[in-house]
Order: C-alpha cells, then structure tokens, then sequence
C-alpha cells in the first residue's frame, strides 16, 4: 500500500469542495498565455523558413520533458497537468521537425 503525499490522493481537493482552486486557474491561464508565446517561433521556422539560431537540443529536451510531464498528469489523472503536455508536444515537435528540415 502507498501513503499518498500530504495523506489525499493527487485527484482530492484540499479544501474537499472538488472545485477548481485559484493555483489551478492560474496555471491553466499560463499554460495557454506561454504556449500562445511560442507559436511566434514555430511560425518563424514554417513560414520564415529560419531555424538558424534555434537550438535542436534545447527543443528536443522541451519536447522529451512535455512527454514525460504528460505520462505522469495521466498517472496522476490530473487535467491541470497532462491536457496543457497536449499543446506543449504539438508544439516542441514543430520547433524539432523545423530545426531538421530548415537548418
């Protein structure tokens, strides 16, 4: 048997009212506010046909750490975690095929 961390499942609420906390909303807003800051760099690579001064390495690091960041939500069954891994491995895998294709 497994003692959940702080003693509540990772799908329990704190306060028990199974609403949607003020971290959670706010970490929703930046997961899509940083996502949307990204989609300029993936239309300069497509568009632009410019992915000189982008790092594959880095980029292929985003991407392996929003898989494993997406496995661990789904484990975790936690939206808040693995819906938002969705958009960041659309994207990291533009920015590597882009690096590849362009560079």
């Amino acid at each position: 048997m497994t003692v959940p961390l702080h003693g509540c499942s990772p799908a329990d609420k704190p306060d028990g009212s199974g609403t949607v906390s003020g971290l959670e909303k706010l970490l929703r807003a930046v997961s899509v506010a940083t996502m949307l800051m990204t989609v300029p760099q993936v239309l300069n690579i497509w568009i632009g046909h410019d992915a000189g001064a982008v790092s594959l390495v880095a980029w292929a690091s985003y991407l392996g750490a929003a898989c494993l960041w997406f496995v661990y939500g789904l484990r975790k069954k936690d939206k808040t975690i693995y819906l938002p891994c969705v958009g960041w491995i659309l994207l990291d895998t533009a920015v590597v095929i882009g690096v590849i294709v362009y560079s």
